[in-house]
């Protein structure tokens, strides 16, 4: 027996969907900054030290703060 589909409006109203448009947002951040880990790491000719991972998570977390938000957020 197929399962119904549910409806976009899960009750929580506006303020649900605002919610779930921070969590896609740092859901997105979060991804983005893993993905420079693991440039960096490919980069790399051995494991990174904690300071390059530091460095590196630092540079891209100050160019996601450059990245305008969305005003739902």
């Amino acid at each position: 027996m197929p399962v119904p589909k549910r409806d976009r409006d899960d009750g929580r109203g506006s303020r649900g969907r605002r919610r779930s448009l921070m969590q896609d947002h740092v859901a997105l951040a979060e991804i983005e900054l893993c993905g420079e880990l693991m440039i960096a790491a490919s980069a790399a000719e051995g494991p990174l030290s904690v300071a390059r991972i530091d460095e590196v998570l630092r540079r891209a977390a100050d160019e996601l703060d450059d990245f305008p938000r969305s005003s739902a957020c």
